[in-house]
């Protein structure tokens, strides 16, 4: 049984990092119980709900250490950098008997002594560097610096991300591996009871749902100026946006997208929901005409996969990673025009009731079979790494 390390992922700011690390666990546990054995370390400070549910993933060992409370991780990268390796988080997990670590942002020395795997989600501060403060930009940079200089086995989520990581950091050529991450449909909802919970939101029958961060790179600014253009036609059609409404990089982009809304005069249309508990995002998934993605850049969207996962419609803004995640089974538009986007929002077509309990039925079995991909593909590369190394 190989025994793998892993370190929290994301926070507060970043919501994504801490879904995808719990969905991974839940995976190998439940699918790669044989092969793998979890074994989490979080620090002795860090409380919360969200601990407590990691904590109680069935499979999963979980270590409280203070070698991981916040105050010490500037500490723990420069003994990494400067001495190679942690040395005291080295030998907690030696005293775990840990076989592979599985690093995210967080680097424990080119001397760890233990194979590593590096999961770089994408490379959004070299593909739009004006996003960042010069401050983060480099901050970032240096990260991943260090990973490629410690010879990481470099773990991406898409091809379109391991292209760039390769001609980015071209050291990394042939030790790069991508594994497309995939979601759990979740428990089944009947549809009624899902437009009950969009009628708390006082949401009309045809919408579309966008529950992402308001992160300036995630495009709200265009889905505003495509609903001023509906509206001068006469076509009220409304977005339902839900999610953290601040930007650590940019603290004024809310408030500017919402004067810009009140400025437009779409306040009835441009619907912002804040942060919802996650059964009610799933039911407005469910409900909804279609998931709009209007983002300037992704690595894999998990909000696609979770609409993939229970067969709801699409409209995508034109990434390549949008086309390689969902190919012909979602419609795309020009994410720089926002006459294109209302275009595609006024003629999207609406699905029968029928039509939308086939598309779940159907969905759901393929995302089990990808859930199982996922898992298999993670275990098969950390066991080949742990091969090598012996």
């Amino acid at each position: 049984m190989t025994r793998v390390a892993f370190t929290l992922i994301g926070g507060k700011t970043w919501t994504g990092g801490f879904n995808y690390l719990r969905n991974l666990l839940q995976v190998l546990a439940q699918h790669e119980g044989r092969r793998l054995t979890p074994v989490l370390f979080v620090g002795a400070s860090m409380t919360g709900t969200d601990i407590e549910a990691l904590a109680a993933i069935p499979g999963v060992e979980f270590v409280r250490t203070p070698l991981l409370d916040a105050s010490r991780r500037g500490r723990s990268l420069l003994q990494a950098i400067a001495w190679g390796k942690d040395m005291a988080v080295a030998e907690l997990f030696r005293h775990h008997r840990i076989d592979a670590v599985f690093e995210n942002a967080q680097f424990f020395g080119w001397r760890l002594g233990l194979p590593a795997i590096a999961w770089i989600p994408d490379f959004q501060h070299r593909e739009l560097p004006h996003m960042f403060t010069w401050q983060g930009r480099w901050k970032r940079e240096i990260g991943f610096i260090a990973q490629v200089i410690g010879r990481r086995f470099v773990m991406l989520s898409s091809e379109d991300a391991r292209v760039a990581c390769e001609r980015y950091y071209p050291s990394t050529r042939s030790r790069t591996q991508v594994v497309h991450f995939a979601v759990p449909p979740g428990a089944a909802m009947e549809q009624d009871a899902a437009r009950r919970i969009a009628n708390e939101y006082a949401l009309p029958e045809r919408f579309f749902f966008m529950p992402n961060q308001f992160w300036k790179h995630k495009n709200h600014a265009l889905v505003v100026e495509a609903l001023a253009i509906l509206r001068e036609r006469g076509e009220r059609v409304v977005v339902a946006a839900s999610g953290m409404q601040s930007d650590p990089r940019d603290p004024e982009h809310f408030p500017c997208l919402q004067a810009q809304v009140e400025r437009l005069g779409v306040q009835g249309e441009m619907r912002f929901l804040g942060l919802i508990p996650y059964p009610h995002l799933a039911a407005l998934m469910q409900s909804c005409t279609a998931l709009l993605n209007p983002s300037l850049f992704e690595g894999w969207s998990t909000t696609v996969e979770e609409a993939r996962a229970i067969g709801t419609p699409m409209l995508l803004s034109d990434l390549a990673v949008h086309r390689e995640q969902m190919g012909a089974d979602a419609s795309y538009f020009d994410r720089y025009s926002a006459l294109a986007l209302a275009d595609a929002m006024q003629g999207f077509p609406v699905l029968s009731a029928p039509q939308r309990v086939a598309a779940a039925s159907l969905a759901r079995q393929q995302a089990e079979a990808r859930v199982c991909r996922f898992g298999s593909e993670f275990a098969d590369l950390v066991e080949a790494i742990v091969r090598a190394r012996t």
